[in-house]
């Protein structure tokens, strides 16, 4: 297929572009296969650029005269929250323009998006699809507190057979038998084990759990304490239990006498393991909210979203309909059930184990989460993207099915598989930079850029569902990685928090509902002048560059008493 195909007007004269915080401009539109663009051709005027990945809906206003049709308004709802609005003066142009728009936002086949034609103007400093390599990633998790701790290993067991006691500690191995991704299609092919657990067993362990998620390494603490996340097991009648997942649970153990299976999906939605076969695990439901399937998170941010962009309602009425949406509800479960599994590793020292059901939604924000809170490194640029590279993209989030749809698509049109789940990730970090303001390293600009480029992005990062499908589109020698430009010094520059000060502690975030705040530079940004809000960052840049200035200053004044100082001193010496 080609685009020319789908282009019925490629360019146009004299449209009429409305938003609600900007003057309307009437300018030139051109549609192109990726991206929609409007200019005054006048350099203090609004220009438009936008990508038709971006476009969640179209919704079309014809102008009817004597039932002669005389253009009308195309509005375009867009899944980084704006909503404009095209005026056509002319009817055969105002079908075409929006039934070209209509086909080219919906086209689902990966290898016609933009990241395959896109080409950056720019040097390449840094290949983003080699900077966080599991075998990287693995030496910080283990590196740091390789001798903490020792395995649990029984008497008859395969490892004790082989000749492993866990005297060295509870060593963990990178284990590649899924690198054909055949043992499990979500996972990637690179995966973190204990290593005294044979591949016949993770095999074996792979059948007892849904979509062969079996249980995996993604952090370990500094006391030793690991942090695993897999799916729920499967029960049937022919498998209630599987020795060898509980092999590696029991591995896991170490010197502890317990463990915690946190279970994000809900009490009685999700299959668990039995206390029979896993009597040293306790058991904690810690869902992050009463429905907790991606369909239902999508529901609740529709809900405030809609909230937000009703300007007209009464403040009484606008706070009910937030409090009714439930999207706060699920940052405040979100972030609560990251801190009881935060506590479980750093005050218990006990290992955890996070699942919910297929472990691609609720689990990955609350693991993701726990990292955050527990280790610094995590609250850095760098950090932040390799915990976002290793715990979502390899981990298998399916961003394109999450993604295909957002809030202004009807319910009833979207499919189920699409969901908020990343966002709702993105807005519990917001929770916790407003909380801890200068123990990040980067500001909520770099969340904001993070949000938009998972919907629709020039860059190859976020695309498809899996390891595999990437794997298979050649993702990584076919397109440019996201984390290539944000590296960039031009461009990390206005990525960074100016009040940052390196925090070595673990940060503890208040959960009481009125700790959370509403993601203003996100949700209102297109309703609400944020001119105030960046009035005040222009101030914090100002103060902490003049906080540097005079810190300068004072050293080199210092310097200059010190030398003062000694001079007199040589010359009183001198005088007797």
């Amino acid at each position: 297929m080609e685009f020319v195909e789908l282009i019925k007007t490629p360019k146009l004269d004299g449209v009429l572009l409305h938003d609600h915080l900007h003057a309307t401009v009437e300018g030139t539109l051109c549609i192109t296969g990726h991206h929609l663009l409007l200019s005054a051709r006048q350099e203090s005027s609004q220009e438009l650029w936008l990508m038709h990945k971006n476009i969640d809906g179209v919704e079309k206003k014809p102008f009817v005269v004597q039932n002669v049709l005389m253009g009308g308004i195309i509005t375009l709802k867009c899944k980084d929250l704006r909503i404009i609005s095209l005026e056509i003066k002319y009817a055969k142009e105002y079908l075409n323009v929006a039934a070209s728009l209509e086909a080219l936002s919906s086209l689902h086949n990966p290898e016609l998006e933009y990241p395959f034609f896109y080409r950056p103007m720019y040097t390449i400093l840094e290949d983003g699809y080699t900077m966080f390599r599991p075998e990287l990633e693995f030496a910080k998790l283990v590196g740091s507190s390789s001798n903490v701790g020792t395995c649990n290993v029984p008497a008859n067991s395969v490892a004790a057979a082989n000749g492993y006691d866990g005297s060295l500690g509870c060593e963990w191995r990178i284990a590649h038998i899924n690198k054909d991704f055949k043992l499990c299609p979500t996972y990637g092919a690179a995966l973190i084990v204990p290593k005294c657990i044979t591949d016949e067993q993770i095999v074996q362990s792979a059948t007892f759990r849904d979509g062969g998620r079996f249980p995996v390494l993604c952090y370990r603490h500094e006391n030793g304490a690991a942090l695993l996340r897999s799916a729920q097991p499967i029960s049937t009648q022919s498998m209630k239990r599987c020795r060898a997942d509980e092999a590696i649970l029991n591995v896991v153990l170490g010197r502890s006498k317990k463990g915690f299976i946190v279970d994000t999906w809900g009490k009685g939605k999700s299959n668990t393991e039995t206390d029979q076969h896993y009597s040293q695990w306790k058991k904690v439901n810690r869902s992050i909210g009463n429905i907790s399937s991606p369909a239902a998170i999508l529901d609740c941010f529709t809900k405030m979203i809609e909230a937000c962009n009703d300007t007209a309602c009464t403040s009484d009425k606008w706070l009910s309909r937030l409090d009714g949406s439930q999207w706060l509800s699920l940052v405040l479960n979100s972030l609560n059930a990251a801190c009881v599994v935060a506590q479980c590793l750093d005050q218990e020292g006990s290992p955890v184990l996070v699942h919910g059901a297929m472990g691609l939604d609720s689990t990955l924000i609350v693991t993701s989460l726990v990292q955050i809170i527990l280790n610094p490194d995590c609250r850095t640029v760098r950090g932040i993207q390799a915990l976002i590279e290793r715990e979502w993209i390899q981990a298998g989030h399916p961003f394109a099915s999450r993604h295909q749809y957002s809030c202004y698509t009807l319910p009833q049109n979207r499919p189920k598989s699409c969901g908020a789940t990343f966002l709702l990730f993105l807005d519990c970090i917001h929770q916790l930079y407003k909380q801890f303001p200068c123990s990040f390293e980067f500001n909520i600009q770099l969340l904001i850029l993070l949000f938009e480029h998972s919907y629709f992005s020039q860059y190859g990062t976020f695309l498809c569902d899996s390891e595999r499908e990437r794997h298979e589109l050649r993702v990584h020698t076919r397109t440019t990685s996201l984390w290539s430009y944000l590296n960039r010094p031009d461009v990390l520059k206005n990525l960074l928090n100016p009040l940052y000060e390196p925090n070595p502690n673990v940060i503890w975030p208040s959960v009481a509902p009125i700790s959370l705040e509403l993601w203003q530079e996100l949700y209102l940004r297109w309703t609400v002048d944020q001119m105030n809000s960046e009035r005040n960052l222009a101030q914090i840049l100002h103060l902490v560059t003049s906080e540097k200035e005079l810190r300068s200053k004072a050293l080199k004044l210092r310097k200059q008493a010190s030398d003062l100082r000694c001079e007199i001193l040589k010359l009183l010496k001198s005088g007797n």
